[in-house]
């Protein structure tokens, strides 16, 4: 049978054109010459004619090739799908042979896997079949009642809650950037929320682009064993339970005593925590792909809640489709905010603050300031993508910090607090009443 026509009789019938663009049909779908001109006939009549579309007879003698089909009974629904699916076959085998499959063909796997991957999403795309648009006032009442019932039950997001009271609470589905200057400890902050929802019972999934195996874990093993208070620091003459020494674990350092405490801290750190943390940093064999696929093919993997991408432009950039400078930063982040909501994951992702002019106080101190949106660097499209926006200033030297929100959906913006700053120790956390004035 041949569904094109038998569609397009029923447009004809039904005077109803905009079907054809509510089930997203274009030309490209049909698969004749004449079923395409009849398309086109149709289509360019409905623009002149107020919408309206022209009569079979009309039609009949514009198109030679048109076979009316009277009283067309199935629905559109149905015919979409059949000509899609015959459209979807079409271009799948003039995919393979042409002349980029077979370009493609002779390179390494890896990147013809990843081409032929991408043409097949593209095909997916543009034969996929719409059933409905959005939700509707007149039916969503029991569909929305069943999604708060999940809710309720924590079957459908989950909510972490930060460890700075300024951040409040990270929700699965959405996508949080955290940014400051180089070497300002935006990668600490992050590190510490991320093991803060692994106490929680999350698992954690860190990309470490930048940072050893070893480095990430000596930073999440110091900043575990500062909620144990392990040992005491000192600052302003204020003790504050502390850590390991980040420095002393680096080098195989510590203090036989301390080492002693270090390995029974190892063998019963997985007591101390509900949920998990698996790293892949930039030293693992295996790490070579980073790209958005593979990104979801670890989060599936693992079954990750929270995903931290550290950084963001050290990812493998989606293909700049727009042709626009920029424009495959862009659209990876878009793609990440995609991929975060379908996956219902928290995603963190890093990224630097454009540098500028430093200040310093009288007694030569840098003063602490928190970069401004528009000072988010390698795409502005992590702006528009993120859910909050949360910047990060620190200076170690004199054991302090700022951790403000710069964009918040639900509000927060312009707030911010300043934080006790002394990471080698695993001490990050805000200041609080009676603690002392910096």
């Amino acid at each position: 049978m041949n569904y094109g026509q038998m569609l397009l009789s029923k447009v004809i019938d039904n005077n109803d054109v905009a079907a054809l663009k509510r089930f997203g049909v274009d030309e490209s779908h049909f698969g004749t010459a004449g079923e395409r001109e009849t398309y086109r006939f149709i289509v360019d009549y409905a623009e002149r004619n107020r919408g309206q579309a022209p009569d079979f007879r009309t039609v009949v003698a514009e198109c030679q090739a048109f076979d009316y089909q009277p009283n067309v009974e199935d629905s559109y629904e149905f015919l979409t799908r059949k000509i899609k699916d015959n459209a979807g076959k079409r271009m799948f085998n003039d995919l393979v042979s042409g002349k980029d499959f077979e370009k493609y063909s002779q390179t390494d796997f890896e990147s013809f896997a990843n081409w032929l991957t991408d043409e097949l999403e593209r095909i997916t795309i543009r034969t996929k079949v719409r059933k409905t648009v959005g939700t509707d006032l007149r039916t969503v009442g029991e569909q929305f009642l069943s999604e708060y019932e999940r809710r309720k039950a924590g079957d459908s997001f989950r909510v972490w809650k930060s460890k700075f009271g300024v951040i409040g609470n990270y929700t699965s589905g959405n996508l949080y950037v955290v940014y400051g200057k180089s070497g300002r400890g935006k990668s600490v902050t992050a590190l510490e929320d991320a093991v803060e929802m692994a106490i929680q019972g999350a698992t954690v999934l860190i990309w470490s682009m930048e940072m050893s195996w070893f480095e990430v874990w000596v930073r999440i093993f110091v900043s575990m064993s500062g909620r144990k208070g392990v040992t005491t620091a000192e600052l302003n003459g204020v003790d504050f339970a502390a850590g390991f020494n980040a420095d002393e674990l680096r080098k195989g350092a510590l203090l036989p005593e301390f080492e002693t405490a270090f390995r029974f801290f190892v063998d019963t750190v997985n007591d101390e925590i509900t949920g998990n943390i698996i790293v892949r940093a930039v030293d693992d064999d295996d790490f070579v792909g980073r790209t958005l696929r593979d990104l979801e093919a670890d989060i599936l993997e693992t079954k990750a809640d929270v995903v931290v991408v550290d950084p963001f432009y050290y990812l493998d950039y989606e293909r700049n489709t727009s042709k626009t400078a920029g424009g495959d930063a862009a659209e990876t982040s878009k793609k990440l905010r995609r991929l975060t909501g379908r996956l219902h994951v928290v995603t963190i992702a890093i990224t630097q603050a454009e540098e500028g002019k430093e200040d310093k106080d009288d007694d030569g101190n840098r003063e602490l300031k928190l970069p401004a949106r528009e000072d988010v660097k390698k795409t502005k499209q992590l702006l528009e993508d993120a859910y909050l926006l949360i910047a990060v200033d620190t200076d170690y030297k004199q054991g302090r910090g700022l951790v403000g929100i710069n964009k918040g959906r639900t509000g927060g913006e312009g707030e911010f607090a300043e934080i006790i700053y002394i990471p080698q120790v695993g001490v990050v956390r805000e200041l609080e009443t009676g603690d002392f004035d910096f």
